[in-house]
């Protein structure tokens, strides 16, 4: 039997991509490097936060691995001017050592996109780092997907609510527009988990921390809270019902 011909190969091709490494071990960087040229993709690295900050901003990267705790200047304060000062919205995967919750969600809050507790496995960083570029690629369907007062318009992937601007990172706002275009139905840790992350899921705590920051952006600052936690079942973004008492919050 004649070989197939290489359009008919069944095997997905990552195209290559631009990654900055950001890691003060020189070991872990190395490895980090290595692994990640011979799958194909062009990576440069940082020994610092300074030096990753300068990088990073001067220069177009699909993906940046950031280390949490690092010299000169730390990953959360790095990504945080990365995200406001600088305004560069390159994902970011977030490398730490701290895997507590608090920890997890300051370093969302600070704009990553997601993140690592080392030590972890390079086919897992590989993995991480294509579904971060894929989602950070994709086009998304033009139209205006609306619960409420509560508006994303997909074209623009800008998020309103009464009127007022939401600025969401990118996870989040991925979340959003899941359960906008399934509401008011309700979605459960799998279903969310596969729409958002695809075949490379993380540890359990990221969807609890990603729908925190999703609360915090969307409900916190309003009277009437729109995403809501159905205890073992799911969420869902759903308009009020006068007649139903306020959701808790509180994650099933």
């Amino acid at each position: 039997m004649s070989p197939l011909p290489a359009s008919a190969n069944p095997a997905r091709k990552t195209a290559p991509l631009k990654i900055l490494v950001v890691e003060d071990n020189p070991d872990l960087a190395a490895n980090l490097v290595d692994y990640l040229t011979a799958k194909g993709h062009l990576v440069d690295a940082a020994g610092d936060g300074i030096a990753g900050l300068h990088l990073a901003s001067s220069q177009g990267f699909d993906v940046i691995l950031l280390d949490l705790i690092l010299p000169g200047m730390d990953g959360i304060a790095l990504c945080r001017r990365l995200r406001e000062e600088v305004g560069k919205a390159t994902p970011i995967l977030m490398l730490t050592a701290r895997d507590t919750l608090d920890d997890k969600i300051a370093g969302l809050e600070a704009g990553a996109d997601d993140y690592l507790v080392k030590p972890f496995a390079l086919r897992e960083v590989a993995a991480r780092i294509v579904a971060l570029a894929r989602r950070a690629q994709a086009s998304v369907a033009q139209g205006e997907l609306r619960v409420a007062d509560l508006c994303f318009d997909t074209a623009t992937l800008r998020v309103t609510r009464g009127g007022r601007d939401i600025a969401l990172p990118p996870i989040p706002l991925r979340m959003l527009e899941t359960l906008l275009r399934a509401s008011p139905r309700v979605l459960g840790r799998e279903e969310m988990e596969r729409a958002i992350w695809h075949d490379a899921p993380p540890d359990s705590d990221a969807l609890r921390s990603h729908l925190h920051l999703l609360r915090a952006a969307i409900d916190k600052p309003f009277d009437q809270p729109l995403l809501r936690t159905r205890r073992g079942l799911g969420w869902q973004i759903a308009a009020p019902d006068p007649a139903e008492p306020a959701a808790d919050g509180t994650p099933p």
